[in-house]
């Protein structure tokens, strides 16, 4: 392999691992005592799915802007493969990159937004990854079980 692979599959591995660990934190934020701030896991689940489709596009060496908007970065995978079609739901947390963080721009995130939020992050993960491998990618690390 050469050294422009290898650096972009570092580069990828990098952006799928931020990604697994916003996951995992989504996760654990569940199993918190009342109150458990269903805004944050929204956000982190939110990071996930960006994440992940940002280590796509890197993989793809396709430049993408900077933005949290899931829909832009779907168009620009929908560009390089098939597989984005599946993904449509995954528009869902685009509002939560933002509006869970700042004060003023907040609205209540409920319980069950959240879980669907890491259900969706867990998929987009799930399909992320099922093309890299298809595509080549040699993926492992720890966070293989979530």
């Amino acid at each position: 392999m050469n050294n422009l692979i290898s650096e972009i599959h570092r580069k990828v591995k990098q952006w799928l691992i931020y990604g697994d660990e916003d996951l995992q934190m989504a996760q654990y934020a569940m199993t918190m005592r009342l109150p458990v701030p269903y805004r944050l896991v929204a956000y982190h689940a939110q990071q996930c799915a960006e994440k992940h489709l940002k280590a796509y596009l890197i993989f793809k060496r396709v430049d993408f802007p900077y933005t949290h908007n899931i829909s832009r970065l779907l168009e620009l995978c929908s560009q390089q493969a098939s597989w984005p079609g599946q993904l449509q739901n995954a528009e869902e947390l685009t509002p939560f990159a933002i509006t869970t963080r700042y004060p003023g721009e907040d609205e209540e995130v409920t319980k069950e937004e959240a879980f669907r939020a890491i259900d969706i992050a867990t998929y987009v993960r799930q399909v992320v990854r099922t093309a890299l491998l298809e595509e080549g990618m040699e993926l492992s690390n720890k966070y293989d079980n979530l």
